[in-house]
């Protein structure tokens, strides 16, 4: 179940739902037979050991001082028979006896303690605390799991203290564990089932880098695992692929930002460049604000620069939480006004000029496309959104049957959302966040439309819908899905049939735009 009020990213009710939502669909993979059983139920194990060791060293002890304790008191009974079963589910191996019998006793615990949670106890606790404890609460939430074990611990401490010491010593030990077992090799990987060969095998290589959690994680501590780029460049060597894909050109410029200060502009000249001035396409990178940079989307420039023969730019934006919302969005409409008045000097057709982005960078593209109409700017003649976030809200069922999903999960959507907003908690509602909200009137400003979406992504049904929205408002709107693949997958044409096609499919859009006459191209 969800709950029923409404929170923000970062409050401690929110995070907890967040990890409610993994388990459950994890679950729900052992219930329909799909899937990896072992490495689902290892990865199951960590984050209840986690999640537990967080509520019971934060959110536990504030039951006990606003007088909770006692009512609440199954749910500390519950925590010690969930870590038992998870004991039985370590020492035994899927299809014996005692594996399947304490699976099917664990997913009926943990989901009778799940409804009374979010049900009962977390509103009551929200309403005797107050809300405006909630996002201190989710900071002392994340720094728990942070350091708290990654495997059960029945006989330890509970609650208080002592539990905290506890954890604090069985944490490094569990940590060397993992590492001799190859648990925390899995941890990462996507064990659902339902992405294809090529797919798998690439969050497997992220895996196998053994990335921490990016949602427990600080954003510096984030910034420093390994990112989708270089799980496909795993791929690549793993495959004796040669990369990057050669191009023409690649030169860093250095432009004015948002704030009074300087960005990075990154400029691509296709391979094999036509005769006279190239249309120009400016190429948003994701990381939900927070994350990864445009060296991390480099390969899709590449791609997109040959495929169209178009000159591909792309801007460093400022990031989350050094600069929060609307500081990245500001930098990119710096970055294309700027464009706008230097293309030709680079070589470039100020009059065919298109943008697009994946993730928050396509966010950020039609955000910029409706700045540009409202303020009667030149428009770009066509737009690309892979899998864009248009809302910031948890919308569709999407959120439900990817919350598990890996690059990118539900808490992690929500842990990017918690420090891009940090700090403004209207953002959310702002018309360059909350896509789905726009007027009929603002969608039809957008120009010509190409939405892609995959599977296995939490952000599928609101980019789904935010194409259903535009081509309802008469927009000419195309939308491509791609099941059998994940979040991040667009860069991946090297390894990936998927890519290659979603690839082929932007650079054709684009391609349809440059080609119309001028006055009908918007």
């Amino acid at each position: 179940m969800a709950l029923s009020y409404p929170t923000l990213p970062g409050d401690i009710d929110h995070l907890i739902a967040d990890d409610h939502a993994v388990v459950e669909r994890q679950f729900q993979h052992l219930e329909a037979g799909r899937g990896n059983r072992r490495v689902l139920v290892d990865q199951i194990t960590t984050e209840l050991s986690m999640h537990a060791f967080a509520e019971e060293t934060v959110l536990y002890p504030i039951w006990k001082e606003i007088g909770m304790e006692e009512e609440n008191h199954d749910a500390t009974g519950e925590h010690q028979q969930i870590k038992d079963l998870l004991v039985t589910l370590g020492d035994t191996q899927p299809g014996e006896p005692a594996f399947e019998g304490a699976l099917t006793e664990l997913m009926a615990v943990v989901r009778h303690h799940v409804a009374d949670e979010e049900g009962q106890e977390l509103p009551e606790f929200r309403s005797k605390v107050g809300a405006e404890r909630m996002a201190s609460l989710g900071e002392d939430f994340l720094t728990a799991k942070r350091r708290g074990p990654t495997n059960p611990h029945p006989a330890a401490p509970n609650g208080g203290i002592k539990e905290k010491i506890a954890g604090a010593l069985a944490a490094p030990v569990d940590l060397i564990r993992d590492r001799l077992s190859g648990a925390d090799a899995e941890a990462a990987t996507d064990a659902s089932g339902l992405l294809n060969a090529e797919a798998q095998a690439i969050v497997d290589a992220h895996a196998s880098l053994r990335p921490l959690p990016f949602e427990t994680l600080t954003p510096k501590e984030a910034r420093k695992q390994p990112g989708p780029d270089d799980a496909v460049k795993k791929v690549m060597a793993d495959r004796g692929l040669e990369g990057p894909e050669p191009v023409g050109s690649v030169q860093d410029l250095s432009i004015p930002d948002g704030a009074g200060g300087t960005q990075t502009l990154r400029v691509y000249t296709p391979a094999n460049p036509a005769v006279g001035r190239l249309p120009v396409i400016m190429w948003i990178h994701g990381g939900g604000w927070v994350l990864f940079d445009i060296d991390t989307y480099d390969a899709s420039c590449r791609a997109l620069s040959n495929k169209t023969g178009a000159i591909i730019v792309s801007p460093d934006y400022r990031r989350a939480p050094e600069a929060v919302f609307p500081a990245s969005h500001d930098d990119v409409v710096t970055a294309w006004r700027w464009l706008v008045l230097n293309a030709a000097e680079m070589g470039g057709d100020p009059a065919r000029m298109a943008i697009g982005g994946e993730s928050v960078g396509g966010n950020m593209a039609a955000a910029t496309s409706l700045q540009l109409a409202q303020a009667d700017e030149p428009m770009p003649r066509a737009q690309v959104l892979v899998y864009p976030l248009t809302t910031g809200e948890q919308f569709g069922e999407s959120m439900e049957d990817a919350a598990d999903g890996r690059p990118l999960n539900r808490p992690l959507l929500s842990w990017m959302a918690m420090h891009a907003f940090m700090g403004k908690p209207d953002a959310a509602t702002d018309p360059r966040i909350a896509l789905l909200d726009w007027t009929a009137e603002q969608r039809a400003v957008m120009p010509p439309t190409l939405v892609i979406t995959d599977e296995r992504d939490v952000l599928r049904s609101q980019g789904q819908q935010f194409a259903t929205d535009l081509e309802a408002a008469g927009v000419e709107t195309t939308h491509r899905y791609f099941p059998g693949v994940m979040h991040e997958f667009f860069g991946a044409s090297a390894v990936l049939a998927e890519a290659e096609q979603a690839q082929q499919d932007a650079a054709a859009h684009f391609r349809a735009a440059f080609d119309r006459p001028a006055a009908a191209a918007v």
